[in-house]
């Protein structure tokens, strides 16, 4: 088997007497896109905020590339190789799309607190930034301040910022909420055009979205992973259409 680029090991997560997450193993490898679901209060945002920095395990252990990041601040766990986008859209709303960009891209190299620097003399932030712009189908909005975008246009901008860093594993916490189908189409392409040779952990609601998208999925109820499998497995596994899936599984 494929060792996991990120690993998940009897981690559990309190909140004073409250458990909400209760011993989860979960292991995935390079190169796969890999869905989380679950009902509402499952637990999944709190997974995602154990992965990636916002809170540290009660315990267990989280591993990326082999290597502990579990209680590791984000902006560490993202310089090992992690990055994740939110459910609510962060960007830099007062300037451009390409501002945006270069300055995820800046921070890449260390360099967004150098002020004696021009930006523009920076020939490979500037590149790498044109390269992602390029790579969420956003050329034509370069100029474009990012409050004007689209709401879909915004979470592509947020993708790409994603990108910046050049993670091993990206995180995307429902990135098809609020959207409308045309939109959902549009980002569900995106994200699998951009995700090609990395690693994708994914939270979303759009079971339609999840079964196109993912190689494997893993469904968490009540802070536990009850089931993980290919697509078709998830689909015809019985405890699963119990307690979660019912009629969408059809």
């Amino acid at each position: 088997m494929t060792t996991p680029v990120l690993s998940l090991k009897g981690v559990r997560k309190s909140f004073g007497p409250v458990e909400i997450i209760r011993g989860i193993e979960l292991d995935v490898v390079p190169g796969e896109r890999h869905a989380v679901i679950g009902p509402n209060g499952a637990g999944k945002s709190t997974l995602f905020h154990l992965i990636s920095g916002q809170f540290a395990p009660t315990s267990g252990d989280i591993l990326l590339d082999g290597l502990p990041i579990g209680g590791m601040p984000p902006h560490l766990v993202n310089r090992q190789g992690l990055a994740r986008s939110f459910q609510i859209t962060n960007i830099f709303p007062g300037v451009s799309v390409f501002e945006n960009l270069r300055l995820a891209v800046m921070r890449r190299f260390g360099l967004d607190y150098v002020f004696w620097r021009r930006a523009s003399r920076m020939k490979a932030v500037t590149q790498l930034a044109d390269e992602l712009i390029a790579q969420v189908r956003l050329e034509r909005r370069a100029t474009t301040l990012a409050s004007e975008l689209s709401y879909s246009e915004q979470r592509s901008l947020e993708i790409g910022m994603t990108l910046a860093s050049d993670p091993k594993v990206i995180l995307l916490d429902e990135p098809m909420a609020g959207m409308s189908h045309e939109e959902t189409e549009y980002t569900t392409g995106l994200i699998r055009d951009i995700t090609k040779g990395r690693t994708l952990l994914i939270v979303e609601h759009d079971m339609d979205v999840v079964f196109r998208l993912s190689d494997r999925i893993s469904v968490l109820v009540y802070g536990q992973i009850i089931a993980t499998g290919s697509p078709a497995e998830i689909r015809g596994n019985a405890q699963v259409r119990e307690a979660y899936l019912g009629e969408e599984a059809h």
